[in-house]
């Protein structure tokens, strides 16, 4: 698809995977309780998302809002056809995702030098170390691996991170076995003429790779950026219901691209994301009351484009009036 003709979706499935209930719940100061993060996946599950990340296996000192992540993985109900992914930091947190029967482990490191550094407390090549034995542990157990790189489209410390860099640190990883990369917009840098060059020739180097793409919508260019993603050939995007999620090494940058919206729009396109929209919206009017503040994302407030509303109670009045004086 080019382009040209990316307005007119003519049943292209997409696939949208759910990252809220990890990118989202991590950066939030209220601790969900345990049995609402449970009936949030599950109703994530009955909504159709292709993925859902549903917890992160790290130390519950460094994030204790997801310091029930065992539980939360091991008791939801699990939908066929759904893949429940979770990131792992190490090789115990791997051991702990395995053994709480997690579908794929998700493993995170950055484009960025600088931002790797700040955000792992690593250089690149110690992370990429340590993931290598994380994938040799994965392996060993039967369970697909996907790498998300940070940064890959601008780092808010450095800027632009080239392209060549990028690509280097994805051929390092399809040459340990991984199947799935995730570009990642982590701070909202990515614009819609760099994503789109950038996702063709990542899929033109890597065609046996799944790619997915990540943007945040810091800066308004979220649909727009899925938009270039899919005018690319890129078919899996995560998004994150309510629009929750930032980075604390950007200051004022907002969550990833907020699920219902994502859906939304692409409905109206003719795309098919396999998603029940309504259960969706019902998903994330729950999430307010359970962080405590409201959620960037418009639809829940707005409404879908034809959920229409009552006439004004003067209505007939007005048109009485109206026809009087013709």
């Amino acid at each position: 698809m080019n382009a040209q003709n990316i307005w007119q979706g003519a049943g292209r499935r997409i696939h949208i995977q759910e990252v809220g209930m990890r990118d989202g719940l991590q950066m939030e100061q209220a601790f969900v309780p345990t049995d609402e993060k449970i009936a949030l996946v599950n109703a994530l599950s009955a909504a159709g998302l292709s993925k859902i990340e549903v917890t992160s296996f790290v130390s519950p000192s460094a994030i204790p809002a997801l310091r029930d992540a065992e539980i939360v993985m091991r008791e939801i109900a699990r939908v066929p056809g759904v893949v429940y992914t979770a990131l792992v930091p190490n090789v115990r947190g791997a051991e702990r995702a395995i053994e709480a029967r997690t579908d794929e482990l998700n493993l995170v490191m950055s484009a960025s030098a600088t931002h790797n550094l700040a955000n792992l407390r690593m250089t690149q090549e110690q992370s990429f170390a340590g993931l290598a034995q994380v994938i040799a542990t994965a392996q060993a157990a039967g369970v697909p691996v996907n790498v998300s790189l940070s940064c890959m489209f601008g780092c808010p410390m450095e800027g632009d991170v080239a392209p060549d860099a990028v690509f280097g640190w994805v051929q390092r990883f399809v040459d340990l076995g991984v199947a799935g990369i995730t570009l990642c917009d982590t701070t909202g840098m990515a614009f819609p003429s760099q994503v789109q060059p950038l996702a063709a020739a990542a899929r033109a180097r890597w065609p046996g790779v799944l790619f997915t793409l990540h943007f945040h919508n810091t800066r308004g260019m979220g649909l727009a950026n899925v938009l270039a993603g899919i005018a690319a050939g890129v078919d899996c995007y995560d998004t994150s219901l309510g629009g929750l999620g930032g980075c604390p090494y950007a200051p004022g940058a907002s969550g990833n691209v907020c699920s219902e919206e994502i859906v939304h729009a692409l409905a109206l396109m003719g795309y098919d994301t396999g998603v029940d929209l309504a259960q969706l919206i019902a998903a994330a009017r729950r999430l307010p009351a359970l962080i405590g503040h409201e959620l960037p994302g418009q639809i829940v407030k707005a409404g879908r484009r034809l959920d229409l509303h009552p006439v004004p109670p003067d209505f007939e009045a007005t048109r009485a009036r109206a026809l009087a004086r013709s």
